[in-house]
């Protein structure tokens, strides 16, 4: 790999990160005059912005051609170097876990959820109050993986940022995604990348959560003008009680709503939702 470590630290993240997610190596056919493979990623107009940030960091080994919406590198020996790590021999695409280790700055996630992540938010609408709870999640859409590289993946991301994430099914690819599903992890999250995104403002509706708090708010007062809005909170995330799970569990015998079982607990909705998926499961 003496291609790769000739790259500095962020290009090594940047770059792995985005071959995992949006981007591509071509493949070299027989008769092909080139004798090296090189790197392409299709985009759309609306993240033009963010792919010149991206091809910023790589000091012209990567550039754009704007008529057929590709960030794209030259026939590179770098690449037909990486080719084998991130493609089997049927030509289907896998994480490649040895180059994990290159794996440790922000800019790895920010660029992997950037290509292929969503910031997800669950409304908890209660009228009573007039109050709307929003729970943030971030989703890994790399339902293309196997479950077995999928589970490596996040053991990385747990070890080297410390942020949890759970599989989650996926009707499409492989059946399974990445998620969080604490409102810590998430802010975790959004906290560790924001070094590394705050020079692509043309991804803060997912990268910064102030920006997508003004979003959330213009749009649920046009449907709830005289309601407060709030974030759920660490707190409202804390673990259950043994008392807490038994009052769940006999309010639900008696027939009470997730609603009332969340107002009673004083937890959110989804909260709720989520512990009785698990109780249901022991």
């Amino acid at each position: 790999m003496d291609d790769l470590s000739k790259l500095t630290p962020v290009q090594q993240n940047v770059l792995i990160a985005s071959i995992i997610g949006d981007g591509e190596i071509t493949k070299l056919y027989k008769k092909s005059r080139r004798k090296n493979h090189s790197y392409r990623e299709h985009f759309g107009m609306e993240q033009a912005e963010y792919r010149k940030w991206k091809i910023s960091f790589f000091d012209n080994l990567l550039y754009i051609t704007p008529r057929s919406q590709c960030v794209r590198s030259s026939s590179l020996p770098l690449f037909t170097r990486l080719y084998p790590y991130f493609y089997h021999d049927d030509g289907s695409k896998h994480i490649p876990i040895p180059l994990l280790t290159y794996c440790t700055l922000p800019h790895f996630l920010a660029v992997l959820y950037m290509d292929d992540g969503s910031l997800c938010i669950s409304p908890n609408i209660n009228k009573r109050k007039k109050v709307i709870y929003l729970t943030p999640h971030i989703y890994l859409y790399l339902q293309n993986y196997p479950r077995e590289e999928l589970k490596k993946l996040q053991q990385h991301i747990l070890s080297h940022f410390g942020v949890t994430f759970r599989l989650s099914k996926h009707p499409n690819g492989q059946g399974c995604i990445l998620r969080t599903t604490s409102v810590r992890d998430t802010f975790h999250f959004l906290n560790i990348i924001s070094s590394a995104i705050s020079t692509c403002p043309s991804m803060y509706y997912k990268t910064n959560w102030n920006e997508r708090l003004k979003i959330e708010k213009e749009k649920w007062q046009k449907i709830f003008p005289d309601f407060e809005l709030r974030t759920s909170s660490h707190e409202r995330s804390k673990r259950y009680s043994k008392k807490e799970i038994q009052q769940l569990k006999d309010m639900k015998q008696k027939g009470a709503t997730i609603q009332e079982i969340a107002d009673t607990l004083h937890r959110s909705y989804w909260s709720i939702v989520y512990k009785w998926r698990e109780i249901q499961k022991e």
